[in-house]
């Protein structure tokens, strides 16, 4: 792990404070001053930061954001727009956050401390539920599609101008309701079980709806409910040993997938085996009914 990055992760300082401490001479790793970033911390090293030793924090930590429109999910923006780091207080700029929401769209996001449970959330097929308005009424085509899944090999409209992503395939939704509808307008509850590039304006898009706007209010099973826009909570106890469970059936499921992997590749050298066996048998056969 990078200097920068060991120091914030363990400590109650930011990257950027991380950073002026390093280079300041505030920084040391068994005495020698460090003033190198980039530095790699190996798990022998003793790192300290104004003479206190850093003591390595395996604790999860995971907050709830209520990210608001007009602000990207990245670190960094080549146009210069307003991030999401740019909100939120200096102890979470390390943070990693799990899937995104576009520059307008608002609503839920988790962020966490630990890169591989934001890669498993993000790849997890737990529900997320969007509240969402389109410039339209629903057709039949709409929630034929919203019941039955939808694959394009054209799924340009709705994605952002740069992207290179053209063909898509939308899963069923989990559930959907339509709560209001007027003659140019409709608001709809969504619940996807995937987190696909600009998937709902992609998908509404299709039917040459617009999505005005979108709001993701939960994100498995943990709920925006009344957090305030820009606002951050941390997980409850019941939320962590939820994802806990969730981080333990994920890594049952993938050692149950290699052994199963395993025992197939197995069977199938047995079985080739066996068949080759009972070839040469059929062939000595052969040739001995020759000679008779």
């Amino acid at each position: 792990m990078r200097l920068n990055k060991y120091i914030s992760h363990n400590t109650r300082y930011s990257r950027r404070e991380a950073d002026a401490l390093i280079e300041a001479g505030e920084v040391s790793i068994d005495k020698k001053t460090i003033r190198e970033f980039g530095y790699d911390v190996q798990d022998e090293d003793r790192v300290f930061v104004k003479g206190k030793l850093v003591k390595p924090s395996n604790e999860l930590t995971i907050i709830v954001y209520n990210k608001p429109k007009g602000t990207l999910v990245t670190k960094k923006d080549d146009r210069g727009r307003t991030t999401i780091y740019h909100k939120l207080p200096g102890k979470f700029r390390h943070f990693v956050p799990v899937g995104r929401l576009d520059y307008a769209s608002e609503g839920i996001l988790l962020l966490t401390d630990t890169p591989e449970v934001a890669t498993a959330l993000m790849e997890s097929s737990l529900d997320r539920t969007y509240n969402l308005k389109i410039d339209k009424p629903v057709s039949e085509e709409m929630i034929t599609a919203m019941k039955e899944g939808l694959v394009l090999e054209d799924a340009r409209a709705g994605a952002h101008e740069k992207s290179k992503i053209y063909s898509m395939e939308f899963a069923p939704f989990a559930g959907f309701e339509i709560r209001s509808e007027g003659k140019n307008f409709t608001k709809l509850r969504v619940t996807i079980t995937e987190g696909k590039n600009r998937e709902l304006r992609r998908f509404f898009a299709h039917f040459e709806a617009k999505v005005l706007d979108l709001k993701r209010v939960s994100f498995g099973g943990i709920d925006l409910n009344n957090l305030p826009t820009n606002k951050t909570r941390f997980f409850t106890r019941r939320e962590y040993d939820d994802v806990h469970q969730f981080m333990k059936r994920r890594k049952a499921n993938a050692k149950a997938e290699i052994l199963n992997k395993a025992n197939s590749q197995k069977q199938e050298e047995e079985n080739l085996k066996e068949k080759e066996y009972l070839k040469r048998k059929a062939e000595n056969e052969k040739k001995f009914k020759k000679r008779d």
